[in-house]
């Protein structure tokens, strides 16, 4: 059975980037694509190496033997690859700062180790040191998020159970458009086929995995569709109840900027100074405060704070 889409672009890209040297196409079909037949292998390898190359990543052609007119061979070279050279001003580097704590994906990341393992134990060389090119950085700790993603990716048609504040479970069936984050929550956007509408779901609400129905290719997202902008629309407005966070000194600039009121050197809850106190009217919401760590405490409101614990707890006994 071949790899999902995701992962098997994800084990390319690495397999061909962590080699110095061509990598021939039938030990590519060996250790990614096992199983598959010669002319499903030909197809399945032309599109990912397509998909790859339009999202600007350089696979290079080239002989296996310098002496030799044998097979072509592929690869990924590291410095082609690898982004110039970038001067952030303090406050950008300040933004990246706080993105990079956001943008963090556990599958990704699963899939790069299991990646590596793979070549490893088929006694592929790997250069490890390249892989600092593509570390997936991608937070998204909603468990539909994979499939949602996946399914924008491939075209594919998904159902699943949605609950809403006050009715019972139902299931939905969407095609999916895209997955947006807004007001600090994750939302799938596409056109309801129950509905006959487009429609917009928030992904902590989905109950238990959606599943995708149906072959890839199965519709076309309309020209023009700006999925932020439909999700702006479309979104509750977050409740206009204020809430006042606790946030270090030098940190929390994502919250600040949102904040209607600043209270500067405060005590904090471990005691000392060194402490602002925001106050928000929008968007104050869990995972944003537990994006910032020890760095941001919330004093009220209630409801807000006991999430933000409860959230914490949940981690915890997560990782035991």
């Amino acid at each position: 059975m071949a790899a999902p889409k995701s992962e098997r672009l994800l084990n390319l890209l690495i397999m061909l980037l962590v080699q110095r040297r061509f990598v021939a196409k039938e030990r590519i079909r060996e250790i990614l694509y096992p199983g598959q037949g010669t002319d499903a292998f030909e197809k399945m390898f032309e599109r990912d190496k397509e998909e790859l190359r339009s999202l600007g990543v350089p696979i290079e052609v080239g002989q296996m033997d310098a002496f030799f007119d044998d097979e072509p061979g592929y690869r990924i070279r590291p410095d082609e690859f690898a982004l110039p050279e970038v001067s952030l001003e303090a406050d950008e580097a300040a933004v990246l700062g706080v993105a990079a704590k956001v943008w963090e994906h556990t599958r990704l990341a699963d899939a790069t180790s299991d990646a590596v393992r793979k070549l490893t134990t088929a006694g592929v060389p790997v250069d490890e040191s390249a892989l600092d090119l593509v570390q997936p950085r991608l937070l998204a700790d909603e468990p539909a998020f994979d499939v949602f993603w996946e399914a924008t990716l491939e075209r594919s048609q998904v159902a699943f159970d949605y609950r809403r504040a006050a009715n019972p479970v139902a299931t939905r069936h969407l095609q999916p458009w895209g997955v947006v984050r807004f007001s600090g929550r994750w939302y799938v956007v596409g056109y309801d086929t129950d509905r006959r509408d487009e429609r917009i779901f928030r992904l902590s609400r989905v109950e238990g995995l959606p599943h995708k129905e149906g072959d890839p290719g199965a519709f076309e997202v309309p020209s023009g569709t700006d999925v932020r902008e439909i999700a702006r629309r479309l979104a509750p407005t977050p409740p206009a109840e204020p809430a006042f966070v606790l946030v270090r000194q030098g940190a929390g600039h994502g919250l600040r900027r949102k904040a209607v009121a600043v209270e500067e050197g405060v005590p904090g809850p471990d005691g000392g100074t060194g402490w602002d106190r925001l106050e928000l009217r929008r968007g104050a919401l869990a995972d944003e405060v537990l994006s910032y760590g020890p760095d941001a405490f919330v004093e009220r409101p209630e409801h807000l704070r006991g999430e933000v614990v409860a959230r914490l707890r949940a981690t915890v006994g997560a990782s035991g």
